[in-house]
């Protein structure tokens, strides 16, 4: 099922929560809404689901206007981040509970019911445990049981909402790469919340970048952190290093220096440059380039992170190499260098400062 959003719009009282937010989701795509805390994913998943109504706007399901229609009759499965699986019910009947419910009319045969549970159980890999309790579960379990209930009742749009929200890195990391295989076996429409940038970059066919009610960029994960459209895209996407200062003669003159601008593109003439970690060198001697004083290094299996200060007023800087070239500069805590951005993206200050 394909879904369009048009000119949503809601406010909780004077908040903007979403403002004249219009999007397509494409049919068996997997949708990433990724966004601060407040930005309004986590509403216009429920306006889609029928769970919030808009004040302005209208939802269309295969170009269907849905935006009436009961959250019973628009055919999509939920995950929350917190399972809200039934304590007192097996995990069995867990799953079974959304087919038990349907209409008379509707309800499948309990012979029925037992194959697309154990089908689903078996897909989520956890038909073993059917007999248990859910307190008897991991949280990575649980929420995979979770999703197996979502996908029981044979939903045209998936939407998950923080789906991991809960769990521990590790077991976040593992369930990513399942939930992916499984998107690509069943190609259900899905969207899916999460302020988790490795998260959305991860999973998602596309992503959808929100902040404050409103649409930054949407593209693929490799379009929206390899070409950001905006400032905010830079900063939330990644880690990066901000300068400020102004651009003459191909130089950006900030923190009591120069930098050399590795491109000649059209800037603006007051400028913020934000540089990824890995693309910011550490050099020694007279040169372009703001002189920093290590402060300390850490070391992250084959990468090494370095925690700088400007020496003009000790504004924080990263830097991530490989961990042979650490051994190869041979750096000491409190020493001068001078960092040099190998490559950058300039945008006008007053838009990097807004919040």
């Amino acid at each position: 099922m394909s879904i369009r959003v048009e000119g949503i719009t809601k406010h909780f009282g004077q908040f903007a929560a979403l403002s004249d937010v219009t999007l397509d989701f494409d049919k068996g795509k997997l949708v990433a809404l990724l966004g601060p805390s407040g930005c309004g994913k986590t509403t216009l998943l429920r306006i889609i689901a029928g769970l919030e109504t808009a004040d302005h706007g209208r939802v269309l399901f295969d170009e269907e206007d849905a935006t009436e229609r009961h959250v019973r009759e628009r055919q999509v499965g939920f995950v929350f981040q917190h399972y809200a699986l039934f304590r007192h019910m097996s995990v069995f009947e867990n799953v079974a509970f959304g087919l038990r419910v349907k209409p008379r009319k509707e309800r499948p045969g309990e012979a029925e019911i037992r194959r697309r549970v154990m089908k689903l159980l078996d897909l989520v890999q956890l038909a073993w445990v059917a007999d248990r309790s859910p307190l008897q579960l991991s949280g990575g379990q649980r929420q995979r049981i979770a999703l197996a209930r979502a996908l029981a009742v044979e939903p045209q749009v998936l939407l998950l909402d923080e789906p991991f929200g809960a769990l521990d890195a590790k077991v976040r990391k593992e369930l990513r790469s399942w939930l992916r295989q499984l998107h690509d076996e069943l190609h259900v429409t899905s969207i899916f919340v999460t302020h988790d940038q490795e998260e959305a970059l991860e999973l998602a066919d596309e992503v959808v970048l929100m902040n404050r009610g409103r649409i930054e960029q949407i593209g693929s994960p490799t379009e929206v952190y390899t070409a950001p459209a905006s400032a905010f895209v830079y900063g939330f996407l990644g880690s990066s290093n901000q300068l400020f200062g102004e651009v003459k003669d191909g130089y950006l003159d900030t923190l009591g220096a120069r930098v050399a601008l590795p491109t000649r593109e059209t800037v603006p003439q007051r400028a913020a440059a934000f540089v990824r970690p890995h693309d910011l060198h550490i050099e020694r001697g007279e040169g372009h380039g703001v002189p920093a004083t290590v402060r300390r290094i850490l070391t992250l299996g084959a990468l090494a992170r370095i925690e700088l200060s400007a020496v003009q007023d000790s504004r924080a800087f990263e830097v991530e190499l490989p961990l042979r070239d650490l051994s190869a500069l041979a750096l000491t805590q409190g020493e001068t260098v001078r960092l040099v951005p190998t490559a950058m993206r300039l945008f006008p200050i007053e838009e990097a400062a807004s919040p």
